[in-house]
């Protein structure tokens, strides 16, 4: 009984590696994912008091202290915040929003090409807020004083003024400028692409015989734990590339605990903090070595978090100005623009910004192709057909030979009956004649496992595409599919929308789980009914344990899966065919609610 056990085993294990998943991990979380979407943007119009209080930033290198951010006694509404400061407007084909004049922060982006769900009046994804708000988050940039020092920098309260007027767009870059009133000129000049990227330049200047050794720093602050969908495969949270350090992605937890994470010295690099399909990060100029630090401090009952990069200090003196430079992406995790800018930038291993996962030799490259032919078909949902079928000409040649194995065991079953019958008292002898048998008719008793196995590897690693990639996200298929990375929104407990009843999580078992569930009934039953009942009770199990489980999946993983299925069937009934095996079906599917002698536990 050795085979039928490890048979067992292998069946057994992919389906609770699937159902553990679903229950403990993803199930769980889908309405949570849901629900933070939504607290996300009811926050944008929410008025309620706040914790007083002041963050200060974590100390850069040498213990200079980075200045302060300040933090309103009572949060306001987003409009009412950004009403209560001078701004300059953005204006691009992708983004709009404003930089604020106080603090010449960026802390006002809007996304103009995503919105909260699939309706077209649904409200912009929202990415910066600033300070007074429900959850501020923005992007800051200066000066520090080196260790000793105490030159006048522009902190968060400095009102810069605009050289001339307008608008920040795509082709006009601003300049800002702020004077210390003790010999120094700060100017700051910010451009931004057609996309995501801005470009952040400073100088200092002196007006007089004054002469300082500033720090220049960029960071990115974010208030308040947000709150995550908590999925093993994506990580969501602060995030940088630091060198031979590599990737390190701290969780918000971690850094709430530990306070401070800081990392040695690098020169290029950058660091930020992701979302699910939304990302932020200040990126120095890669010549310029820069000391990274992630830090969290508590303020009142809120955490805050900070990605923070400082460079080396440089003299400013008569005719000696200063320069730094940065760039700050804020937008959506698009895989042509994120790979693109790695490449235009040089920017080491930006594309991690996207988590493709340890598996990201075929994650990655499994979405190319993906994405290659949605550009020819015009619908994802088609590319993933398409997809399935380049994948079963890939696996053609194992999936033959499984197929012929299990159809050569179907030829010999009436004598596997006869022997399991002859040695029904001696399990011994009963499984070294069973083992002559196959070795006798070249059969692999294992091979009706491996349709399944083979496809699990493909399985994750397109739902991991499905659920991390952009492209993805509200991406329709066709008719009631709206959104191939959500589950089918039908439910079978409502007649799918005809009854007038929203149905709990648990009983939204929709159309294309129960097209899947079919197609994968009809694969069991052309396989021989395995002898043992043990199996034979599994396989017959294992259809609805999946059209169940799936059902909260994203729909195109369920597409996927369904379609795969039926290119078994017809695969496997050609080769029944050849082999002169009688395919029987129907006679499988009766002998479900027929107990046979040979199936009773002796």
């Amino acid at each position: 009984m050795i085979d039928n056990r490890n048979y067992i085993i292998a069946i057994g294990l992919s389906i609770l590696i699937v159902i553990g998943w679903q229950y403990f991990v993803m199930g769980p979380r889908m309405e949570a994912e849901r629900l933070r979407r939504v607290a996300e943007q009811s926050q944008i119009q929410t008025t309620q008091p706040a914790t007083p209080g002041t963050p200060a930033t974590p100390a850069a290198p040498g213990g200079t202290v980075a200045p302060a951010t300040t933090a309103a006694q009572v949060v306001m509404s987003r409009t009412d915040a950004l009403a209560k400061d001078p701004r300059v407007a953005i204006d691009t084909p992708a983004l709009s929003g404003s930089i604020n004049l106080k603090g010449a922060r960026i802390d006002d982006i809007v996304l103009k090409g995503y919105r909260e769900s699939v309706d077209p009046k649904s409200p912009q994804i929202v990415l910066l807020a600033p300070d007074a708000t429900q959850a501020p988050y923005f992007a800051e940039f200066g000066w520090l004083n080196e260790t000793g020092g105490s030159v006048k920098v522009p902190g968060p309260d400095a009102v810069w003024r605009q050289d001339g007027t307008g608008t920040l767009s795509a082709t006009t870059p601003i300049t800002l400028t702020w004077d210390n009133g003790d010999g120094l000129v700060f100017r700051r000049t910010i451009a931004v692409d057609a996309k995501y990227m801005f470009t952040v330049t400073e100088e200092v200047t002196a007006t007089g015989d004054k002469t300082a050794r500033l720090l220049p720093y960029s960071a990115m602050r974010r208030f308040g734990t947000p709150t995550t969908a908590g999925f093993y495969i994506l990580h969501e949270g602060p995030i940088g590339v630091f060198g031979d350090e590599g990737l390190k992605e701290p969780s918000y937890k971690d850094l709430a605990d530990k306070k401070k994470i800081e990392q040695a010295k690098v020169t290029g690099g950058w660091m930020g903090f992701v979302d699910k399909y939304w990302a932020t990060a200040i990126i120095p100029d890669k010549d310029r070595q820069m000391q990274p630090i992630f830090a969290s401090q508590k303020l009142g009952a809120v955490d805050t978090y900070q990605t923070f990069m400082v460079g080396d200090a440089v003299e400013v003196g008569a005719g000696k100005p200063a320069a730094s430079s940065s760039r700050v992406f804020v937008g959506a995790k698009e895989v042509a623009t994120v790979d693109g800018y790695a490449d235009q930038f040089k920017i080491e291993k930006f594309d991690r910004l996207i988590d493709w996962g340890w598996f990201y030799f075929l994650t990655k490259p499994l979405f190319h192709v993906i994405d290659f032919l949605y550009k020819f078909l015009g619908n994802f949902g088609l590319a993933i057909l398409v997809v399935t079928v380049i994948l079963k000409g890939i696996f053609f040649p194992l999936a033959n030979k499984s197929y012929d194995s299990m159809s050569k065991m179907k030829k010999v079953q009436p004598e596997m009956k006869e022997l399991q019958e002859r040695f029904k008292d001696d399990k011994m002898k009963q499984q070294q004649a069973l083992m002559e048998l196959y070795r006798r008719e070249k059969i692999n008793p294992l091979s009706g496992c491996l349709p399944i196995l083979l496809q699990i590897p493909v399985f994750f690693a397109l739902y991991k595409v499905l659920f991390v990639t952009i492209e993805m996200r509200q991406a329709p298929f066709y008719g009631w599919i709206k959104d191939l990375a959500a589950p089918d929104p039908t439910s079978l407990f409502n007649l799918f929308g005809l009854i007038p009843w929203d149905p709990p999580h648990a009983l939204m078992i929709g159309v294309w789980p129960l097209i899947m569930g079919v197609t994968m009934f009809v694969q069991m039953k052309l396989n021989p009914a395995p002898p043992d009942p043990t199996q034979k009770m599994i396989f017959d199990w294992m259809p609805l344990i999946f059209t169940y489980m799936l059902a909260s999946f994203p729909a195109g993983l369920v597409i996927y899966w369904a379609w795969n299925n039926t290119l078994s069937v017809a695969q496997q009934s050609i080769i029944m065919k050849k082999n002169g095996v009688k395919i029987e079906l129907w006679d499988n599917v009766r002998g479900m609610f027929n107990r046979s002698k040979s199936a009773t536990p002796s």
